[in-house]
Formats: C-alpha cells, structure tokens, sequence
C-alpha cells in the first residue's frame, strides 16, 4: 500500500459518493437546475447527502481495497 492507492480511494469514493448524493437528491425533488433556484435548506441537504455519501463511499473502498 503506498501514497498513489490512498489517492485513487479518495478520489473514487468522493466521485462515487457524489454522483450517490445528487441522485439521491435529486429522487427526493430537493436538487434543482440552479443554486440560485434553491431555498437553503435544500442546498444544506444536498451537501449533507453528498458529504455523507462520500465518507461511506470512501470508507466501503478503504476497508476492500487497503486492507
């Protein structure tokens, strides 16, 4: 295990969680087609579910592939 596959975990569980999040969000009729358009609690939430989304993503690909 070295520096590049700690790198490629982060970066493929952000991507994951993200692409999770906003679907989820969007599902749920809280995501829009502009920020602008969106009241703050539904911008809060969808950074909630993108940042929660991320940390298990990144968590499900450490304890698979850096163990």
């Amino acid at each position: 295990m070295n520096a590049f596959d700690i790198l490629m975990v982060i970066a493929i569980g952000s991507l994951i969680g993200t692409g999770i999040g906003l679907t989820i969000g969007s599902v749920a009729k809280k995501q829009g087609s502009a920020a602008s358009g969106m009241t703050c609690s539904d911008i809060t939430l969808n950074s909630a579910l993108v940042a929660v989304c991320s940390c298990i993503s990144i968590a499900g690909l450490a304890s698979v592939f850096l163990v």
